[in-house]
């Protein structure tokens, strides 16, 4: 009665459950439901109900599970007992889903979640009726994994209508990390796709965060999109029922501006594209983009760099494409890559990722047009730029005396969209002195009706943090705004080398930037080692081996040991002897049993009911410092190191994968190895029921990217679950923090790398003033110098840490050590001219 069937056992759930020619029977020209639906009836006759059958099936006897047969319900339970059916070909499942699914919860979910766990105090043994018997037998489905699977797999069929269902055995015990990758790349990308038309508005105009009673939809658009405003416009009036509201946002968005629609919560239009009909009328369609998932419900601006990275794994360009394109937008229309497309962020940017993740986007679009692609580059680096000028070099955020960049938005006030009791314990003080509730000193502040300079000052220090991406943090609390961070300034010298790199590739050296001027190649690469110098001078610390923020109005490094010092090997600012410094000193700080941990417990310092732990701090670990620190140690060639850190942080997400029904959270304790944990903002992800449809967005990216770093063998551990420690010890790896193999003997086999997961491509001109000096013909010629020239030239390069040879960024202080007038003139020459008509604040 059960024939073979052609369909792929791990196909999409929408293809494995629907009624195509590919799941039909042969011969059997109906769909696998109807074709068994008389012995689904049988097996649960109403005989075989809830009355018997749940009892039944925690039995151990020798009884054959016959319909009509009541067992006695006296008998005492036995968990790994079996009278299994012996099957000489895959098994499968008759499912009843209303009848299975109401008595493995009843039985198995004891805590009332709507998940099976390990937490779970049930038998873990189920006997589900076998397809090949025609629900006459029974086979046991044992265990957390293949029952938390039987759980998820039935709600996935019924949101395919089925109510009756055939399901492979190898669908429930698939090797978790093909199941996990597989559900990340067919379902979970499905679940986070949001898109601003008339079909999604509803769906994305849902804020979690806004909990103002009876708050209508607001959609925010730019002044000048004309096109944006007619079509929403018109979704309004067709969806009368919303009672959405289109605002159009004045020429010049002030701080003041923001503030006072701080109680009118409101998506804002993002790309779209636009044509218009034979007829002259408009043809509107708004981009589908990717959100974090959760509460977060719009793009965000760093979690989109990571996000796309995984979708590029997964082959999905065009929602990455789709993604750099309304960061373009955001730029041309608000200013900057906002923290999310949100009327509360439009004064606070992110970590700005936009030239990495449009060069990677680039990389993966169809050759079959390069002329459309290359233009499609330039206007995605011609808005980097103008985000580079009129963001990171411009005050408040940019530090003329040190030459670096910090996080410092220009909102006014609180944060609206954080809780209403958020700030409570910081206005209690000041509301007590005044003698008022703290309700009506937060009134008074927030209107005006009083000032008070020290919190005015809290308040720029918590957007900062904010708009770092590291809220909260105790590296950053109360200081934000004064420290030029490492992760910041990291990724502006990246931005300046990429540009470099993308112009002397590309663009024949030069571009000629909107913002009213040519820019060349030289230029780049000289802001970067004006940056990198600076970065030496400020941030490294050579005696603790590590990159550390600067306080520039205290003139100081932060004594903070943070992760983020190894996204200088990802920038690739590090000389080798630092890299090799780096590595050796933040392995031994920063690697625990779960991966990279984001700072140090001594760092962290003590935690109390008065002092909480924050969620950036120990002992947690995140996507976006995992991926950094893996393309980092590449990069340098310490790539037994990448591995390891990779396979660290795998093996915590697959073991709550397949320990908590395919949780895939936000971040993790990596310290303790949990998801569950009480910490401020709690833990996105963890919250659903059944079966996860989305995971977490760069949680989800990690998992895809981390895979391209393993090799074979390192797959098939992790597949076992084969704890790190206990894998790197059989495998003869190190497990104290420093290297098991050099650059030069890593074990084979090496494995493929996509390119635009995150592994790096070296480009030999992406050397920071080498480039520079070559292009103007200032760089001295090593051959036409002294011996004793040629000698010094040496030893300044040794005592920087190493020659050109070994330096992956290629030319390294090479030759100019001894010629500072060289350097010198490279700079002057480079140097950009702001243009007088410019209104910018920009710093040159």
């Amino acid at each position: 009665m059960d024939s073979h069937h052609t369909v792929d056992v791990h196909a999409p759930p929408d293809e494995y459950y629907s009624g195509s020619p590919a799941l039909r029977t042969p011969g059997v020209h109906r769909s696998r439901s109807r074709n068994y639906q008389a012995s689904i009836s049988a097996a649960y006759s109403p005989i075989f109900t809830m009355r018997t059958y749940p009892r039944y099936s925690q039995f151990g006897g020798d009884e054959e599970a016959v319909p009509g047969r009541s067992l006695p319900r006296q008998r005492s339970m036995r968990r790994r007992a079996s009278i299994d059916d012996k099957a000489s070909v895959p098994r499968r499942f008759l499912i009843d889903i209303d009848t299975v699914e109401r008595i493995i919860l009843e039985q198995e979910d004891t805590n009332g979640d709507h998940q099976i766990t390990i937490e779970d105090l049930g038998p873990k043994v189920l006997k589900v009726p076998t397809a090949s018997s025609g629900g006459f037998r029974t086979f046991e489905v044992r265990g957390t994994y293949m029952l938390s699977n039987l759980l998820q797999e039935m709600a996935l069929a019924r949101d395919c209508g089925m109510t009756q269902v055939v399901i492979d055995e190898a669908r429930l015990n698939e090797n978790p990390v093909n199941r996990l990758s597989r559900m990340i790349r067919t379902s979970f990308w499905n679940g986070l796709v949001r898109c601003m038309d008339d079909s999604g508005i509803q769906a994305i105009c849902a804020d979690p965060k806004n909990t103002r009673p009876g708050a209508r939809p607001i959609i925010y658009v730019p002044h000048d999109d004309a096109p944006a405003y007619e079509y929403y416009r018109g979704v309004a009036r067709d969806l009368r029922d919303l009672h959405i509201k289109v605002v159009r946002l004045p020429r010049n968005i002030t701080p003041e501006y923001v503030k006072s629609i701080n109680d009118e919560f409101g998506i804002l239009a993002l790309a779209a594209d636009v044509s218009y009909d034979a007829g002259g009328r408009l043809v509107y369609r708004p981009l589908p983009f990717v959100v974090p998932g959760g509460r977060f419900n719009e793009q965000y601006g760093w979690d989109s760099y990571f996000e796309a990275l995984g979708l590029l794994v997964d082959g999905r360009w065009q929602l990455a494409k789709n993604m750099v394109d309304n960061f373009v937008y955001e730029i041309r229309h608000y200013g900057k890559i906002l923290n999310a497309n949100r009327s509360y962020y439009l004064t606070r940017s992110q970590p700005p990722f936009l030239t990495d993740m449009a060069l990677k986007v680039y990389e993966a679009l169809p050759a079959s047009d390069e002329q459309r692609n290359r233009e499609w580059l330039r206007t995605a680096l011609d808005a980097a730029i103008t985000e580079y000028f009129g963001v990171w070099m411009s005050t408040p955020r940019y530090d003329a005396r040190t030459g670096l960049s910090c996080y410092h938005p220009t909102g006014i006030g609180m944060p609206p969209e954080t809780e209403s009791t958020h700030f409570d314990h910081t206005v209690q003080p000041y509301a007590e002195k005044l003698g008022v509730s703290i309700a009506e000193y937060k009134r008074m502040y927030m209107s005006d009706q009083i000032h008070e300079p020290e919190l005015d000052e809290y308040f720029v220090h918590d957007r900062a943090v904010r708009e770092s991406g590291h809220d909260t943090s105790y590296r950053l609390e109360r200081r934000c705004a004064n420290l030029a961070t490492v992760d910041l300034n990291c990724l502006l010298y990246k931005y300046e080398v990429d540009l470099a790199d993308a112009l002397d590739e590309f663009f024949g050296g030069r571009l000629h930037w909107s913002g009213g001027r040519e820019l060349t190649a030289a230029e780049w690469r000289v802001r970067a080692e004006a940056r990198r110098r600076s970065m030496d001078t400020y941030l490294w610390n050579e005696r603790k081996g590590l990159y550390f923020d600067y306080d520039v109005v205290l003139h100081e490094q932060s004594v903070y040991e943070s992760v983020t010092a190894f996204w200088a090997l990802w920038a690739g600012c590090a000389t080798p002897a630092q890299a090799r410094r780096l590595v050796d000193v933040g392995c031994r700080k920063f690697e625990v049993k779960g991966g990279l941990v984001s700072g140090t417990e001594e760092s962290r310092g003590q935690i109390s009911l008065l002092r909480p732990n924050r969620q950036w701090d120990f002992p947690f670990g995140w996507p976006p410092h995992q991926i950094m620190a893996w393309y980092g140690m590449y990069n340098y060639g310490f790539v037994d190191v990448a591995r390891r850190f990779a396979y660290r942080w795998l093996y915590t997400i697959t073991q709550a994968f397949v320990d908590f029904n395919g949780v895939v959270p936000e971040k993790f304790d990596v310290v303790n190895m949990t998801h569950r944990f009480q910490v401020e903002y709690g833990n996105v992800g963890v919250d659903f029921k059944k079966v996860p449809r989305e995971g977490f967005g760069w949680m989800n990216a990690s998992y895809q990217v981390g895979l391209t770093y393993l090799t074979s063998h390192m797959r098939r551990a992790l597949g076992t679950l084969t704890p790190p420690d206990k894998f790197f010890q059989k495998s003869n790896w190190k497990t104290d923090g420093t290297l098991s193999h050099t650059p030069t003997d890593t074990p084979n086999p090496v494995p493929v790398f996509i390119s635009q997961a995150g592994t790096p491509r070296y480009r030999t001109q992406s050397n920071a003033l080498f480039g520079s000096l070559e292009a103007i013909g200032a760089r001295p010629d090593p051959s036409g110098l002294s011996a004793d020239a040629r000698k010094r030239q040496q030893q300044l390069a040794l005592a920087a840490g190493g020659s050109p040879e070994d330096d992956p960024r290629v030319g390294d202080r090479h030759g100019f050590g001894a010629e500072p007038t060289a350097v010198a003139a490279a700079i002057s020459a480079a140097k950009p001219h702001t243009s007088s008509s410019s209104s910018s604040s920009t710093h040159s």
